[in-house]
């Protein structure tokens, strides 16, 4: 055996080995489909057709982990979302990522009318659609938000969620006692929701205007529509039980895409 030719390829061996680990210290990134991994990245994973897949495992299992390192991720299949341990090894808190979907482009875009009746009974009994849709202030989306005039109803034809404001100002002529009147949003026809706050009308001393106010966030479904009932809550014997809103311009719904 060649002495001299053993020892040159053992020392090719051991340089080559140096290379490499040299190589993995410094730049300690690894690039899975791509040969160019981004400098910012400890990893970097490139496709066009498939996704990454964490672990998954039920609460138990996460659980079993044994000291679970600060910011460990993993997927509960029993919640169906993220969770990541907020805290120590010995102590985890496993918390969810608040991940909210974006349904569509059209966030941020609004509706808002004022109203022209100032007749109507609002004190009504059995509830009725308040008449809210006289003015258009601004319609952002006339596709998305779709007013009907004849039962003052606006249908939204995306889902969703949804803000909306309701204010409407109250006067009576009756000077004989008390009337309370209060409103709540419908969809397709069924209240849902918070109440107002009731719009009490005590009629001594010149009392005889109240308002109604009502902000809400509503989950959305394409073809909903969406109303204001006003009814009577609560009424003196005596009284003709008459409210109407109190001027021109004064009430107004508004609703805007905010998911």
């Amino acid at each position: 055996m060649n002495l001299t030719q053993i020892i040159p390829n053992k020392l090719l061996v051991l340089l080559v080995l140096f290379s490499i680990f040299s190589s993995t210290t410094i730049f300690a990134q690894v690039g899975i489909n791509t040969t160019s991994p981004d400098n910012s990245s400890i990893i970097d994973i490139t496709s066009t057709n498939k996704g990454m897949l964490i672990p998954r495992m039920t609460s138990a299992q996460r659980d079993a982990i044994s000291n679970p390192a600060n910011g460990l991720l993993i997927y509960n299949t029993d919640s169906d979302e993220f969770q990541f341990n907020s805290n120590n090894t010995s102590t985890p808190i496993w918390e969810a990522f608040d991940v909210a979907p974006v349904n569509s482009s059209n966030i941020g875009q609004s509706i808002k009318y004022s109203n022209l009746d100032i007749t109507t009974n609002v004190n009504a009994s059995p509830a009725i659609n308040a008449p809210l849709l006289g003015t258009q202030e601004w319609n952002d989306n006339t596709t998305l938000y779709v007013p009907n005039f004849l039962t003052n109803e606006i249908t939204i034809s995306e889902t969703g969620r949804y803000r909306i404001v309701v204010n409407i100002p109250l006067i009576t002529a009756d000077v004989r006692d008390r009337m309370a009147p209060e409103m709540r949003i419908t969809v397709n026809g069924t209240p849902v929701a918070s109440y107002s706050s009731t719009g009490y009308i005590r009629t001594n001393n010149g009392h005889q205007s109240s308002s109604l106010h009502l902000t809400e966030v509503l989950e959305v479904t394409n073809g909903d529509a969406i109303a204001v009932i006003v009814q009577q809550a609560g009424n003196a014997s005596n009284a003709t039980n008459t409210v109407e809103i109190r001027e021109v311009g004064a009430a107004n719904i508004y609703i805007e895409k905010i998911l």
